[in-house]
Parts: C-alpha cells; structure tokens; sequence
C-alpha cells in the first residue's frame, strides 16, 4: 500500500509561501503539486519552500515537477527553495545535478530565515 500523498501550506507571508509535502512524491502527485505551486505563484507568492520532511519516495515525475515549479518561479521573479530533503532524495538530486541551481537547507524554518533576511535575491 502506498503512502496517502498531500499538500500543504502552512505559511504564506507576502511574496513567501511554503508548500509541505507528504508521502510519495511520484507520476500520480506530481501534476497537483505543479499545480498547487503555480497557483500559489499567481496568487503572488512567486517565493516558495518546498517543505520536503514528509516525503517517503520521489520518483522522475516528482524531480521533473520541481523542475517545472522552478521555472515558473524564476519566470515570476521568484525562487524556489527545498527544506528537509529525505537523503534518498538528497542524493538523487546530487546525481542529476539538480542541487546546483535548488538551494536547500536542514528545515522549513531555517529555509524561511534565510528567505526572509535575503528579500532582494531572487
């Protein structure tokens, strides 16, 4: 049985939103999270952080979503940011290279922290 997958947003301040994921991150979630991320972007919160805590598996389809949720972001002037990366999938994202242009850091909070003290960075 697989894990039950949701979405979350616990916090929206201004341009900065964060969007928590739980449960596996794969072909049959991906589209939502897409489209929950491009909503919030439109709804003008182009900054996000992508609360990864909660996720149990994350296949191509869930990697190919980030891809397209930060290039929204960038396309609106914002940014995407990942926080509390699985290491299974810490070390996917190294393998592609991905953890090159997706900042990432320990938690949701330090993540906002650091969001929120470097307001002029896209």
């Amino acid at each position: 049985m697989t894990d039950a997958f949701r979405i979350d947003v616990p916090h929206t301040q201004g341009t900065l939103a964060v969007i928590a994921l739980s449960g596996e991150f794969d072909l049959a979630a991906a589209p939502a999270v897409r489209a929950r991320a491009l909503e919030l972007i439109a709804n003008g919160h182009p900054h996000l952080v992508a609360d990864l805590s909660g996720v149990t598996f994350c296949d191509s389809s869930g990697l190919g979503a980030l891809v397209g949720i930060w290039r929204c972001a960038k396309d609106a002037d914002g940014s995407l940011t990942l926080a509390a990366i699985p290491d299974r999938l810490s070390r996917l994202l190294s393998v592609t290279g991905m953890d090159t242009f997706l900042p990432a850091h320990p938690s949701a909070d330090t993540a906002l922290a650091a969001r929120q003290g470097n307001r002029t960075t896209a």
